[in-house]
Parts: structure tokens; sequence; C-alpha cells
């Protein structure tokens, strides 16, 4: 994200996942796309949150940053990675 273009009034969600129960995994950002929560909420709840805080959806998977450097490339992860995939 550039310098001095942090605006709160922005919030964004990135839908991670759909458990097979109904779960919705996401995450959730104010300001920066980049420095997110990660929320599980039932469908209904997900859906009422995402309207009262009148989110931007996220449709790209998250990978990495763009402006990650390989030096870094260790402390880009997620929880859903962590508990899905084996760390080195």
């Amino acid at each position: 994200m550039a310098e001095g273009k942090f605006d709160i009034t922005r919030k964004f969600v990135r839908v991670m996942r759909t458990r097979p129960n109904g779960l919705i995994e996401f995450e959730f950002a104010v300001g920066d796309p980049d420095v997110a929560a990660e929320l599980v909420m039932p469908k209904a709840a997900f859906d009422e949150f995402c309207k009262a805080n009148q989110v931007e959806l996220l449709t790209d998977a998250k990978s990495e940053p763009a402006d990650a450097d390989a030096s870094d490339a260790d402390f880009h992860w997620n929880l859903h990675q962590a508990t899905h995939q084996r760390f080195r």
C-alpha cells in the first residue's frame, strides 16, 4: 500500500473458503487489505457483518504481498495455511 493512502473508512473482506459445515473463513481488514484479521462465521452472520461494515469484497486469492522479498517469505502466511500445510 502506498504511503498516505490508509483510509479507515474502507473495509475489506477476502473469503478464504467455505467449510463443509457452512462456516465462512475470511479475512477482514480496515484501511489496508494486506493487514487483516482472520474470522470464521456462519453464512447468515457473515452476510450481516458485510452489510453492517459496508465491505469491499476482494476476489483475488491472497498468496503473497507484491512487495514481499525472499527474506520475508517465511512470515507471509495465514492461519488457514498453517493448519493445512507443513512449514519449515
